[in-house]
């Protein structure tokens, strides 16, 4: 069975699958996209990656649980997200400081200047992106970093769709005024 994270997906026997073979599916077809999802929320490569492990032995650990009711991809970011606002409740999270920022590594072909030029600008970008509350963060990252629409973020968030509209709206807003400061700071201004 292949996932698919669009709306009109075939509910599944959860039953009838195989729990081994299903969570491999799982880690092979989500794990990159679980990555991301915790490193949005905790800044930081190794604790993004102990979570996502934990996100796929939590649904190993549930998979008899798992319904059937919702999308398997929802079900697997819901855990995500609230092992992620978990995390950041924690003690650990609240008394280190910490830092570590990677970006993918994209655009073959180009010259040197302009993918340095490139890779510059998307850091400052998810720089500023990292440093918005959670709230308009985990928005603006599931909707345009990972496509989702406001009713499937809806569903993994459990959160009014006109909330988040405006708190996408707000979180657009936050960015740019924290582009302009950083213009007015570049020139002096």
């Amino acid at each position: 069975m292949r996932l698919n994270h669009k709306k009109h997906q075939k509910q599944v026997d959860v039953q009838s699958i195989d729990k081994e073979r299903m969570i491999e599916e799982l880690v092979d077809t989500l794990g990159t996209h679980i990555l991301r999802l915790a490193f949005t929320y905790v800044k930081d490569k190794k604790i993004a990656e102990d979570i996502t492990q934990e996100v796929f032995l939590k649904c190993f650990q549930k998979w008899d649980q798992f319904r059937g009711d919702s999308n398997i991809k929802t079900w697997v970011y819901s855990i995500t997200i609230n092992l992620c606002k978990d995390y950041l409740k924690s003690w650990s999270f609240r008394n280190l400081l910490f830092y570590d920022f990677t970006t993918r590594q994209d655009g073959f072909g180009e010259n040197a200047l302009d993918l340095l030029l490139e890779k510059s600008q998307k850091k400052r970008l998810a720089t500023h992106v990292l440093n918005l509350p959670i709230k308009y963060r985990e928005v603006l990252i599931l909707f345009y970093y990972e496509d989702y629409s406001i009713e499937e973020i809806s569903t993994f968030l459990n959160t009014n769709e006109n909330t988040l509209r405006t708190r996408l709206r707000r979180a657009k807003e936050l960015l740019k005024k924290a582009y302009l400061k950083e213009k007015r700071d570049e020139y002096g201004q």
